[in-house]
């Protein structure tokens, strides 16, 4: 469950970087061919960010995370670099929790 989650944070990241860097080659800067390379990445960016929202939420919903934490893993997939951010720190959160739980209360 972790894995498939960091593989598409890190695959929705990266993405997402290379569209940000096509928008800006393609309305700043004016680049022959920038467009088909928009087009191209937004759109694999758009269907994989549905998957990543599918692997995410099912992680959240298995950690239990709260409403606002589980939004902000959902959003990251649509801010350049924060997938990377977040994704980073819920990997070590989870690694922790399963390297250290909870003692189990005693049976009376």
């Amino acid at each position: 469950m972790l894995t498939r989650y960091r593989v598409m944070a890190y695959v929705t990241g990266v993405l997402l970087i290379l569209l940000t860097l096509g928008v800006i080659a393609k309305y700043v800067l004016d680049i022959n061919g920038a467009a088909a390379f928009v087009e191209i990445v937004g759109i694999a960016h758009g269907w994989l960010y549905i998957v990543y929202l599918v692997f995410a939420f099912d992680l959240g919903s298995k950690a239990r995370y709260p409403v606002m934490r589980q939004l902000w893993v959902l959003l990251a997939g649509t801010i350049p670099t924060a997938a990377f951010f977040v994704e980073r720190r819920v990997s070590r959160e989870l690694e922790a929790k399963v390297a250290d739980p909870a003692p189990v209360a005693a049976k009376v």
